[in-house]
């Protein structure tokens, strides 16, 4: 069985959308270089900062599986202390919901 680039995207990335836009965000894609993902970059002065930090976790997010290895908390745990907004949404919900996105990234820079 062969498995579609599309359904990848689809069941992957953007698995709250239905097929139609699934195909068109589909058909927005360039490509993404691989170099960012094997450079080694220090970020120890980044997380040390004293600003406030948040971290926006959309709980249908597949990329990575849900659980330990999950963005969340492997991932925001490195800020320390930080505001957790979570809003329903894949990966690419900026395609599938883009009001309630941009309405959570406002509560997320709200002090």
């Amino acid at each position: 069985m062969q498995i579609s680039l599309l359904g990848i995207w689809r069941e992957a990335f953007i698995n709250d959308a239905d097929l139609e836009l699934a195909r068109s965000s589909y058909a927005q894609l360039s490509p993404q270089p691989y170099q960012p993902w094997l450079d080694k970059l220090d970020l120890k002065q980044f997380y040390s900062l004293p600003i406030p930090k948040s971290y926006l976790y959309c709980t249908e997010d597949n990329v990575l599986p849900q659980g330990d290895w999950g963005w969340h908390p492997r991932m925001s745990s490195r800020l320390g202390l930080f505001r957790l907004v979570q809003m329903p949404g894949s990966h690419e919900v900026m395609f599938s919901n883009p009001v309630s996105l941009a309405e959570k990234m406002i509560v997320a820079g709200c002090d």
